[in-house]
């Protein structure tokens, strides 16, 4: 019942976590097209910041303590990425700057999204093997 928790848990935080980056892509295409403005697409974006590091932070530490170590080392490069740009203070998006670091800020959250992706796959192959040794 435990392991059937954890997967519940996995596949619902990396869902979470592909959401709030879909969200903040969103918000930087809508501002590249001159939909929205800079100061509410940095808000927005800047809202969904520090929760997306904490359910990253959660998704790590679940893994840990269920014991999925190849899960959860491949996901810690990604938390250690968020912790360190946190200390630096360079986690918010700067209103008078995001005009100029726009590609850049979409190609960081285009390459978290295909991350996280990866991550999923292979926890639903690390699912489907330990499902596969449980009938065995």
């Amino acid at each position: 019942m435990t392991e059937v928790l954890y997967w519940i848990s996995t596949f619902v935080l990396i869902l979470t976590l592909l959401c709030i980056l879909g969200y903040q892509l969103i918000l930087l295409v809508d501002l590249e097209f001159d939909y929205i403005n800079p100061y509410d697409s940095t808000s927005r974006i800047n809202q969904v910041v520090v929760p997306e590091f904490i359910i990253q932070g959660s998704f790590c530490f679940i893994n840990l303590i269920a014991g999925h170590w190849f899960i959860f080392l491949l996901s810690l490069p990604f938390l250690y990425y968020n912790v360190r740009t946190y200390i630096r203070r360079e986690h918010l998006a700067d209103v008078t700057e995001i005009y100029n670091k726009l590609n850049w800020e979409k190609k960081k959250r285009l390459f978290k999204v295909a991350y996280l992706v990866a991550v999923f796959v292979m926890s639903v192959v690390s699912l489907v093997w330990t499902l596969t040794e449980d009938v065995h």
